[in-house]
């Protein structure tokens, strides 16, 4: 059952369109990420949700009540949406204690005082800031003061947390640490969370289900994590999701030729009538050998990385990335210096139509 519904939203900013006729829908209690590139508008939409901002067109709707619907001149405040909110830069008070940080939304809503501490201690508690609930933000570290942004957001039971970059601003120890902090309070307290972010690894690790947009602010694909970066629909999602490599792929006759030479591709030819294809794989799908069945290329760059060794192949003029472990590339001859040649076979790949890599090109 959905707890938010946006429904043809638009929102623009002079002559700078941020959103067209943009829909998406969020189910209750899970975990849903808006992932894309800075600047396509995520955080726009997190503050059409809030109320922060309000649409030109469209609606939205939070737990079946329309919140902001211009046409029909509804525009809930975000005060009465019934949501927490934590933002990248934590906005906690620095002439207040922690407690007070914390209470504030209790006191807002003139909770009694009795109710109000036994509230704002458990949810210290609840993220791991007990006894220090009489210390202000300059006595606390950046990923305790986090900690009180979340319980402030945490301290009135919402039924909606909208998590806007909330861990950027942290080491990248404080980062994992917390990201597992929040999934496991969504659980715990079967919250349903929208968190923004553009950090692919915090996404993929936190989410049920995911949002990919583009810098045009349009949403790609949603999906679950695994089909998101398995099974993109499009070289957009492919690329932005990790390391990529496309090698182009063209028809001639009933036969597949890689690149700008004459070698048959070794492995199960592409679906259609395109003229043109492209390969998409990571990396980690390539396995190269001295000799055997497969492709032929020239290794360009060896890079000793300690663990690992990085080849960049060339292959009929296109080039790609492959890692192997030292100890395995030690183990079974897969040294390769610049300048020699080497046998390359996938363990996966995807195929794209040529027309499509134009917009990854440009980027």
């Amino acid at each position: 059952m959905e707890i938010i519904r946006v429904e043809g939203i638009a929102k623009s900013y002079g002559q700078h369109q941020v959103h067209k006729e943009l829909t998406l829908s969020i189910e209750r209690g899970e975990c849903f990420t808006l992932l894309g590139p800075s600047g396509c508008g995520k955080t726009v939409l997190l503050r059409l949700i809030a109320g922060f901002e309000v649409p030109d067109a469209g609606r939205i709707a939070i737990d079946n009540t329309v919140v902001t619907d211009p046409a029909a001149g509804i525009n809930i405040p975000p005060d009465q949406r019934g949501l927490g909110v934590v933002f990248q830069d934590y906005a906690v008070w620095p002439h207040m204690t922690v407690f007070d940080n914390v209470g504030y939304p209790l006191k807002i809503a003139k909770r009694p005082k009795g109710e109000l501490r036994d509230r704002v201690m458990e949810t210290l508690a609840m993220v791991g800031m007990s006894g220090l609930e009489r210390r202000l933000p300059s006595e606390l570290s950046g990923g305790q003061q986090q900690r009180v942004a979340l319980a402030r957001a945490l301290v009135a039971n919402p039924s909606l947390l909208l998590l806007d970059e909330p861990l950027t601003n942290l080491d990248a120890n404080l980062r994992e640490e917390m990201r597992f902090e929040i999934k496991e309070l969504q659980r715990k307290l079967g919250a349903t969370v929208l968190y923004v972010t553009h950090d692919q690894e915090i996404a993929l690790a936190i989410s049920d289900r995911l949002a990919i947009m583009d810098e045009a602010g349009r949403i790609r694909q949603t999906s679950n994590p695994w089909e998101i970066f398995e099974r993109p629909t499009d070289p957009f999602v492919f690329n932005f999701m990790g390391i990529a490599n496309f090698v182009p792929v063209r028809r001639a006759g009933e036969s597949f030729l890689v690149g700008g030479g004459e070698q048959l591709i070794p492995w199960e030819p592409p679906q259609g009538d395109a003229p043109k294809w492209v390969a998409g794989f990571r990396p980690s799908d390539v396995q190269v050998a001295p000799e055997g069945t497969g492709i032929r290329g020239t290794v360009k760059r060896a890079s000793f990385l300690g663990a690992m060794m990085h080849y960049l192949i060339e292959v009929d003029g296109a080039h790609l990335r492959t890692s192997i472990e030292t100890h395995e590339a030690v183990a079974k001859g897969l040294m390769f210096k610049e300048g020699e040649t080497c046998v390359i076979s996938f363990r996966d790949l995807l195929w794209f139509n040529a027309d499509s890599l134009a917009e990854v090109v440009k980027q």
